[in-house]
């Protein structure tokens, strides 16, 4: 009988495993989760996998977060994270996609999984006649109406011996005033806004469906390499 050790390494690509978490996730559970995922998917044990699920409201510090942009620390918890960014906010009606992706076996960089990510959840928008757009300089999804701009969606990533982690969040129909409390990733200049806020009629199952048909296009399916025993 194959060892286990054999048995993994007959592990081929696949596309990832597609989760939706049920009720608000606390933001220390959701992070012990994704580091255990994140080291079985490294040692070949489980596959890729993205993560659909809400926090209850919280603000979060990345690796470049200002503390003066903490404007009202005592609002909502606040969780230290190794994720890249600044300060931004999760909270219920804001859909977050934790995508953990071996981008060893895709062969992306970094930069090419930040501008994959930010093609999916344009794609997924404009299923609601919602022009996302990126800007130079200022990471996310942005939405010009009105003569102004606003940020629909945001994103913070961290990459650990090749395997991705966090993800992007894309705002339905927060509470836009729980944003009040910080600087959203450092942009003092433009708001946030939501599908909620620009008319759309949307819930996040919508939302969750958009994403899903538009995953394989932007991250397909890597190709299956035949691996000795």
């Amino acid at each position: 009988m194959a060892s286990r050790d054999k048995l993994r390494a007959m592990i081929t690509p696949s596309l990832p495993e597609w989760r939706t978490a049920a009720g608000l996730v606390p933001y220390p559970d959701a992070m012990q989760a994704m580091e255990e995922r994140v080291a079985a998917i490294r040692r070949g044990e489980a596959p890729e996998l993205v993560w659909l699920l809400q926090h209850p409201p919280l603000y979060t510090a990345g690796t470049s977060a200002d503390e003066a942009e903490l404007l009202d620390a005592d609002r909502f918890p606040v969780f230290r994270t190794g994720r890249g960014g600044r300060f931004t906010y999760h909270g219920p009606g804001q859909r977050i996609a934790y995508v953990m992706l071996d981008l060893r076996q895709r062969d992306i960089d970094p930069r090419r999984y930040v501008r994959g990510l930010e093609a999916w959840v344009i794609a997924a928008l404009e299923e609601f006649g919602v022009r996302g757009e990126r800007r130079e300089g200022r990471v996310g999804i942005w939405v010009a109406h009105g003569g102004i701009e606003e940020k629909i969606g945001a994103i913070g990533v961290r990459i650990r011996h090749g395997v991705s982690f966090h993800g992007v969040c894309v705002n339905v129909s927060p509470d836009l005033s729980h944003f009040l409390g910080i600087v959203p990733c450092g942009i003092r200049e433009h708001g946030v806004t939501s599908l909620a806020a620009l008319g759309r009629d949307a819930s996040l199952a919508d939302l969750d469906r958009a994403l899903a048909r538009h995953f394989p296009a932007i991250f397909p399916e890597p190709v299956a390499e035949t691996k000795a025993l």
